[in-house]
């Protein structure tokens, strides 16, 4: 009997039951093996070409993803693309390949649509909203690199008090002309 049951008992108190373990998030390897079975799931012929080729586009997306889900935070893309890799794209594929190839490729089950063209649908949906979070993690560095360019631009520019240093041809130092015979620099000239 461990010290609590006994406390428990002897006081009349009902014992805290233990909290349930939390689930740790899953790792940059754990997302990569994720796809990775996705990946199985369509090989061989399992599915139709333009299946195949949607759930390579989202697996791709998410792959290049994967590295760059620290500039995500805590966010909901950084969760949906953690959900895309270990839930929304296995299950979909799962759930179609549960049923009979003839039957979900040709009979309507929502709408007048067929399973394979849901399936499609579902796809075409989690290929663009990968592509969105895609393009906002490289917004991030991408907007950081026009700010240090701004940055360097006001350090060592024509306009700033850094000494004149020009990173490059400017408006008001056009890049030297290279068509005619090459002259040395004034003051250099040959000895």
């Amino acid at each position: 009997m461990a010290l609590g049951d006994f406390l428990a008992r002897l006081t009349g108190r009902k014992q805290e039951p233990e909290p349930a373990p939390t689930p740790r998030a899953p790792t940059n390897d754990d997302l990569l093996a994720a796809l990775v079975r996705v990946e199985q799931l369509v090989a061989d012929g399992a599915v139709p070409a333009v299946v195949a080729s949607r759930v390579g586009r989202v697996v791709r997306v998410v792959r290049e993803t994967i590295p760059r889900l620290g500039n995500l935070g805590g966010s909901a893309q950084a969760y949906s693309v953690m959900a895309t890799a270990t839930d929304y794209l296995p299950e979909a594929i799962g759930g179609y390949l549960r049923l009979p190839r003839q039957w979900a490729d040709t009979r309507p089950v929502d709408r007048g649509k067929t399973s394979l063209m849901i399936l499609i649908d579902q796809l075409d949906l989690l290929g663009a909203t990968m592509d969105k979070v895609f393009d906002a993690v490289n917004r991030a560095d991408a907007a950081a690199l026009i700010a240090h360019g701004r940055f360097l631009q006001e350090k060592f520019g024509t306009g700033s008090t850094g000494g004149g240093l020009a990173l490059g041809p400017t408006a008001s130092t056009p890049p030297p002309d290279i068509t005619g015979p090459l002259q040395p620099p004034p003051g250099r000239g040959e000895a």
